[in-house]
């Protein structure tokens, strides 16, 4: 058995905290990761032991995710976002341009076992595109050089911070943050900047803000807020055409049962 006691005891810990132990297994597959570097057989048969649950079960999680690798990682994992809007600004060069520097395809760990580096889908920061993540940290609006850059100063061991988040450590510790257990870095560097806060800022100027919970407030039309329940009252509260229009269409004498039957 290659797991540590101290390992089995936070695994057992975790499955502790739910009221359902096997509500745990998804942080309990992180922990494995950050002691083992990969979901390994052992300890999918760990988990399954603890959960009172097959091993099937915990592998068919352990496959269904993909932030679960079933091979070993390198030191780092860097994502480079190649969804829609990321791919459109840049980010197929970023991949492509990271895949030949670091002479590696998706998913493939380099030589040195520095980076492992894969494709992944949205990171939900479309707003700083395009993006990459360094073991889940956000580097935004990223070009083919900077993206250069930052790996070889990860593969050089220099210190890297990311754009909002913490000072980058390793894929090993972001996984063990993953499963429950803090690393002391949750406050470091901005959680949000520029577009995202632009809403906020333009509430701020003009003086916006949402009503309390139950508060219903009345419209220049006079009708309130609150949800209607025909379509004629959601014609009233939206005042648009396409609302008055569905409404004209299904009030119309034209509209007979006669008529909708003959196709």
């Amino acid at each position: 058995m290659t797991l540590s006691d101290v390992t089995v005891s936070e695994l057992r810990e975790l499955a502790g905290r739910y009221p359902q132990a096997r509500s745990g297994l998804l942080p309990m597959l992180h922990l494995i990761q950050s002691t083992e570097g990969h979901v390994t057989n052992e300890g999918v048969e760990v988990c399954a032991e603890i959960l009172g649950i097959s091993a099937a079960e915990v592998s068919g999680v352990a496959t269904f995710y993909t932030m679960y690798k079933r091979r070993p990682m390198g030191e780092h994992h860097v994502g480079v976002c190649t969804n829609t809007l990321c791919a459109v600004m840049g980010g197929d060069l970023i991949f492509e341009r990271l895949k030949g520097h670091l002479d590696v395809g998706n998913d493939e760990t380099t030589e040195d076992g520095t980076v492992t580096l894969e494709h992944i889908e949205c990171n939900a920061a479309c707003d700083f595109a395009p993006v990459m993540m360094v073991n889940w940290e956000f580097f935004d609006n990223q070009t083919p050089e900077s993206a250069v850059e930052v790996v070889d100063k990860l593969r050089a061991g220099e210190p890297v911070a990311s754009t909002r988040g913490a000072t980058i450590t390793s894929w090993r510790g972001a996984e063990r943050v993953l499963a429950g257990f803090e690393d002391g870095l949750v406050d470091e560097g901005p959680a949000a900047a520029g577009p995202s806060l632009v809403g906020l800022q333009i509430a701020a100027e003009q003086g916006w803000s949402a009503p309390t919970p139950g508060q219903a407030k009345k419209s220049s039309t006079g009708s309130s807020d609150e949800v209607a329940d025909t379509k004629a009252g959601a014609a009233a509260q939206a005042d648009t055409s396409r609302a008055e229009s569905e409404t004209a269409l299904e009030q119309s004498p034209a509209r007979t049962s006669e008529e909708g039957d003959d196709d």
